[in-house]
């Protein structure tokens, strides 16, 4: 009876392996077929792996790239013989057990798998036990499990015992040969264990797994494809991975109705990209927001990543994930919250209530980040021109408390922030600026010229001049490093050291001798062929008459003005009070700038750096600046445009109206 059941138990193998024939065929003569067989049987003498390095074996030039080129077929003995080498003598005959019998062999099996906490341990394991090719894909994942919360060292010296392990090599040239005959989802996971293990992208386990994964993709259901798109983002690229990434694309674009799982959706919208045509995009957007009640906190996170990643600004997903985000802001970790901001300023996607929930919930919680955390956070708002005021404000206190923390990169990122931000710390901004110069001054001996260049720009737009940094800066040999014009960076250094300019021409700030004057650079003078808001003219010229407006008036051949108001005595009293009649009669100059939003601090209108320098110095020049910002002016009638106006250009008078509206109110 024994006898029978082996032959039928190889009968039924050898039928099996026929399936899969088209897999390994070759064109050719059987004897060339044989020769490779035998060929490949004689290379599998060195290792895999070479001891001690994650690094290709000897033999790897005999990878088969089945998408192209040509490969060899294994013969059926020579199938049976490897599908039966690991297991003892009589192992043959267990195929007529009951499947309770197999059951209660697989359970002792997956208990003491789960015991095993280190990738020897798992290999040790599998040395005592005979494997079935389910247990392989189990015992991989196992391994890679048992890396994920160790060490870098630690998991470095792990995966070096691996490789010197006897029982690894067995285990993943198991995994090629049974490879055929596994579930999708062991697939999946045999392939995601191997490249997370860091097993050779080009080896023959790897490729042959890949292959065969292309020949069965329709057979996938929907957690194997989710495990089989993320393993694919992480993998390097090759013939037969690009070619399995565009057929999982086409099986992805041909399931998008059928998807009912939220983590499934995003690992696919992730593989398909950014290079995925419009109207894919469109179908995954409505998918995705069909399915918006289902997401979690931890969907909404990831999905802004993954809009980012396909570079999708689906505002009404973002404004969806943002407010879920900004509502459970404090159950978010930190570096998923970095994580929002960075695809926020990808996606150049904005959302107030999103950032002020992240500034405000990091600045309760002040205490408990790093330098280093806070600094990366202030990065991001500076990208997205948003202002965490009283983030910025317990920052610098720590700064004050403790400059001499801060390392050379953390300086020039606070530098970059606060100066962009053109944040004001009204009483405690002379003791920043001399805390920040302070450190600055520590590393000049050790700073590039760029970096000092970065650093001293940045002072001179926040108005601070500090001595020691402008001699070292302004030399002659410095400035003739600076300006290599073959260089990639050569058109930011023309610009900072034009800003640097500027500051030291119309701040007049005190210079050491030595200095060298700066190199006169006139192509970055801007040409002022811009268009003038027709409105706003027409509404200036109704207020205070034709004759005292200019428009397109340039200052120091670098500042654009839209309109200058000349204002005699004769026009100020349209809106001015009797008492400020009597003022000096001198003309005063309004200088009227037309300001876009990027030129505020995101939702407020606080100017930004060069704003904020740009009305600095017409004040200098003996203009009265007045920003009006264009993108609410354009919003409001005939009306409310004068009376924004009289706002902006007689503040006092109307602070006199609305006194005497309160006395008259008090009487």
């Amino acid at each position: 009876m024994n006898v029978f059941r082996s032959g039928e138990e190889m009968l039924r193998r050898t039928i099996f392996f026929g399936r899969f024939s088209s897999v390994w065929k070759k064109p050719g003569p059987l004897s060339r077929t044989r020769a490779a067989v035998l060929s490949c049987r004689n290379c599998a003498g060195p290792s895999l792996w070479s001891r001690g390095t994650l690094q290709e074996p000897n033999w790897t030039h005999n990878t088969r790239y089945f998408c192209q080129g040509e490969t060899h077929k294994p013969s059926v003995e020579e199938q049976l013989d490897k599908s039966l080498c690991f297991q003892p003598p009589g192992a043959a005959s267990r195929g007529s057990r009951d499947l309770s019998d197999v059951a209660e062999l697989r359970v002792p099996f997956y208990r003491k798998l789960q015991g095993c906490l280190s990738p020897s341990d798992v290999l040790d394991l599998v040395d005592r036990t005979t494997l079935a090719h389910r247990h392989i894909s189990n015992s991989l994942t196992r391994m890679w499990e048992t890396t994920k919360k160790m060490s870098d060292e630690q998991r470095r010296c792990e995966l070096r015992l691996m490789l010197e392990h006897p029982r690894f090599e067995g285990l993943c040239h198991r995994a090629r040969i049974d490879a055929p005959r596994m579930h999708s989802d062991d697939l999946a996971y045999t392939l995601l264990a191997m490249v997370k293990l860091g097993v050779s992208q080009s080896s023959l386990v790897v490729q042959t797994l890949l292959r065969v994964i292309q020949e069965r993709l329709n057979q996938f259901d929907d957690k194997s494809l989710s495990i089989l798109s993320t393993c694919l983002e992480e993998m390097e690229s090759s013939k037969n991975a690009e070619a399995l990434k565009q057929g999982l694309k086409l099986v992805l674009e041909d399931r998008i109705p059928q998807i009912q799982n939220v983590m499934l959706l995003q690992t696919m919208m992730r593989l398909l990209g950014g290079d995925t045509s419009p109207a894919i995009k469109k179908k995954l957007e409505m998918k995705a927001l069909s399915m918006a009640e289902e997401f979690t906190l931890p969907n909404a996170q990831y999905m802004l990543t993954t809009l980012a990643a396909m570079h999708l600004n689906s505002k009404p997903l973002l404004d969806l994930c943002s407010k879920k985000i900004a509502e459970n802001v404090h159950g978010v970790p930190f570096t998923r919250l970095l994580g929002v901001l960075k695809s926020c300023r990808e996606l150049r996607y904005r959302n107030y209530s999103l950032f002020s929930s992240i500034s405000d919930y990091l600045a309760n919680t002040f205490t408990m980040w790093s330098n280093k955390q806070l600094i990366f956070v202030l990065l991001e708002f500076e990208g997205l021109r948003f202002r965490p005021v009283t983030l910025m404000d317990a920052f610098a206190e720590r700064v004050m408390e403790n400059p001499d923390s801060l390392k050379l990169k953390d300086l020039l990122s606070v530098l970059k922030s606060y100066s962009s931000l053109n944040h004001d710390l009204k009483e405690n901004r002379q003791k920043f600026l001399d805390s920040v110069t302070r450190v600055l001054e520590s590393y000049l001996t050790r700073m590039s010229s760029a970096d000092l260049l970065k650093a001293v720009s940045c002072l001179c737009v926040m108005e601070h001049f500090p001595q020691a940094p402008l001699e070292k800066l302004l030399q002659k040999d410095r400035l003739e490093e600076l300006l290599p014009r073959g260089s990639p960076l050569y058109k930011g250094v023309e610009l900072k050291l034009h800003t640097l300019d500027l500051c030291l021409r119309l701040d007049r700030p005190p210079l050491p001798p030595t200095v060298s004057p700066i190199p006169d650079l006139h192509n970055l003078i801007p040409s002022f062929e811009l268009p003038l808001n027709p409105g706003l003219l027409s509404t200036l010229k109704d207020m205070v008459g034709e004759a005292n407006v200019r428009d397109s008036v340039v200052e120091e051949r670098v500042y654009f003005i839209d309109f200058v108001i000349t204002l005699t005595s004769e026009a100020k009293n349209v809106h001015r009070s009797p008492e400020e009649l009597c003022e000096t009669q001198k003309p005063q100059r309004i200088a009227v700038l037309c300001a876009p939003p990027s030129s505020f601090c995101f939702g407020t209108t606080h100017p930004r750096s060069r704003l904020a320098m740009k009305r600095r110095h017409l004040r200098k020049l003996g203009y009265e600046p007045v920003l009006v910002p264009v993108h609410e002016f354009d919003t409001l009638n005939n009306q409310e445009r004068t009376e924004a106006l009289k706002r902006f250009i007689f503040p006092e008078g109307e602070r006199s109206k609305t006194e005497e509206e309160g006395e008259n109110c008090e009487d």
